[in-house]
């Protein structure tokens, strides 16, 4: 299982991630403690990325590194 590593709450990298992808959706973001995988398979198959991008992603905006792309 890949456990994301946030350095802000998930309330607030949801909206930075909402901000930097329109598309994604309340649903897309529906994250819930213990369910990173299922996290990171949904959002890889919408963004059309692999889990372990994805992860990076959504770590670095966490961490307002912003590895946006």
């Amino acid at each position: 299982m890949d456990k994301l590593k946030l350095r802000s709450p998930w309330p607030d990298v949801r909206e930075r991630l909402k901000e930097n992808d329109i598309s994604l959706t309340d649903s897309d973001l529906d994250y819930r403690p213990g369910k990173d995988d299922e996290l990171l398979e949904r959002l890889a198959a919408r963004m059309n990325k692999s889990k372990k991008e994805v992860k990076e992603y959504i770590e670095s905006v966490s961490g307002n590194e912003d590895k946006s792309g």
